[in-house]
């Protein structure tokens, strides 16, 4: 849930660096600051690696799961396996 909210998060917030980026970037032409530029470029650039890293390890935590899923799937069906033998079993003699 913490990665989820943190996904959603850089993915409003990439947004609005691009956003601040654009008006600092017309700004510059007319000013001729680069620091506020260099700066939300880096901010940018961070938010979007960090958004990649975030939907990279949502996904792993997904394989996971559906792993976990089919584990436990696969374990109780073979408990019930088990259970309908050990009653066959225990069953047969008295039809004798």
């Amino acid at each position: 849930m913490k990665l989820l909210a943190q996904q959603r998060d850089l993915q409003a917030k990439i947004p609005d660096i691009e956003k601040c980026f654009d008006v600092v970037a017309t700004l510059q032409t007319k000013k001729g600051t680069g620091e506020a530029t260099t700066l939300l470029q880096n901010n940018l650039e961070n938010a979007k690696a960090s958004l990649e890293v975030l939907i990279a390890d949502l996904q792993f935590l997904r394989d996971q799961v559906t792993i976990t899923q089919v584990t436990i799937a696969r374990l109780y069906n073979w408990e019930v396996h088990q259970r309908r033998f050990r009653q066959a079993a225990t069953a047969a003699p008295k039809d004798s």
